[in-house]
């Protein structure tokens, strides 16, 4: 029983779904929009991201469970968001840069990140953090906005090194923008011409504020005029639009036409399904019906329906994606979950020298390990 009284989830947001000022390329029954056009992608390309979003919908549900089962930490679920995180990795090529955030497990994936690293990381192995010598993608950003001007600096540090051809691409929250660090890192990126790309992953909702809370103006994007720099609002659960756009965004800011700037805010519209994280409950602060318009917009179905419409996709192939799917995930939560590390290291790279403080703490580790064996820690870890 509840020591005190419970506030009624009585917020809303008023956002409604689709933006009618957002760019889009699919109707939600998977066809073009009138004067739209398919981005140009391969049918084959055009698979290979829809297998990424089954994946990343799959590992969503696995992790879930997993963080459930107290096999992992706190997890951040992306359900709904993943068209946008697919398709604006796809944009990128392997030469560029991502900054992600803490739900963009499928942009990091997308972009050359493991499964199996994304999952010792949240199973509390630092090794997964590491930045692969392959993969240009910077490890998580847990506090809100920081990423936005540190993302910057990395690519002012590319121009200073011309010639170059590498973007950055940068994602944050709706949340994000009401930080200093989001208007600084604009503002410079602006100054400094630098060739970036910030995504704002505007899902209605910075853990339990709702947008409207969130800023005084209609969009985030209309913020773009305020430093100089081009503005793209778009339907965020539409993956062809997404990639148009911000394919669209990478080309500029490699190869600006005489005179264009090459920084670019896009505004990705889209709704945030399920909790905050694993340690939240939306019933809390928001009403049951609160986001019921977006259900339709699933960005997975909506890709789905267009290629079978055009006979990329059919019932066999289906199956075998999502076999493949499930091979993949399982293989990865094995080997995540025999990764071995010697508990020791936790003291390593906190100080440059130890201090007494933490030598006396890795001496008392040292003890307990000696008298019980490590098998006892694995026991209360269970």
């Amino acid at each position: 029983m509840s020591t005190y009284d419970e506030p009624e989830p009585t917020h809303r947001s008023e956002s409604t779904s689709p933006p009618d000022d957002a760019v889009q390329v699919l109707d939600t029954d998977g066809t073009l929009l009138p004067g739209a056009q398919r981005p140009a992608l391969t049918d084959q390309a055009l698979l290979e991201m829809y297998e990424e979003l089954v994946l990343a919908r799959r590992f969503d549900e696995r992790a879930t469970g997993l963080q459930r089962q107290g096999r992992i930490d706190t997890y951040a679920p992306m359900r709904g968001q993943e068209g946008s995180q697919v398709a604006t990795s796809f944009a990128l090529d392997d030469e560029d840069w991502l900054v992600p955030t803490y739900r963009d497990h499928a942009a990091k994936h997308a972009h050359g990140r493991s499964y199996e690293a994304l999952l010792t990381h949240l199973s509390g192995y630092r090794e997964g953090y590491a930045v692969p010598d392959d993969v240009n993608a910077l490890p998580e950003y847990i506090p809100i906005g920081t990423q936005v001007p540190q993302a910057m600096g990395l690519a002012w540090g590319f121009t200073m090194q011309d010639p170059h051809d590498r973007a950055v691409l940068c994602h944050f929250g709706d949340g994000a923008t009401s930080t200093g660090d989001f208007h600084e890192g604009l503002n410079f990126a602006s100054v400094y011409d630098v060739p970036t790309i910030f995504v704002c992953n505007n899902n209605q909702w910075a853990i339990s504020t709702p947008f409207e809370a969130q800023t005084a103006t209609e969009t985030i994007v209309e913020k773009a005029d305020a430093y100089g720099v081009e503005g793209v609002r778009v339907d965020g659960t539409d993956p062809l639009a997404v990639y148009a756009v911000t394919r669209a965004a990478v080309e500029k800011a490699k190869h600006p036409a005489e005179g264009e700037r090459r920084p670019t805010l896009i505004e990705s519209c889209q709704y945030r399904l399920g909790a905050h994280s694993t340690a939240d409950d939306p019933s809390a602060y928001r009403s049951e019906d609160d986001g019921e318009d977006w259900e339709d917009q699933d960005p997975i179905e909506r890709l789905e329906r267009y290629l079978y419409h055009e006979g990329i996709l059919d019932d066999d192939l289906a199956d075998e994606i999502a076999d493949r799917v499930e091979d993949c995930l399982a293989t990865a939560i094995d080997r995540a979950e025999a990764t071995e590390t010697d508990p020791t290291r936790m003291f390593e790279h906190v100080y440059e020298e130890p201090t007494d403080r933490l030598r006396e703490q890795l001496a008392d580790l040292d003890g307990l390990r000696e008298r019980h064996g490590d098998d006892a820690f694995a026991e209360v870890g269970e």
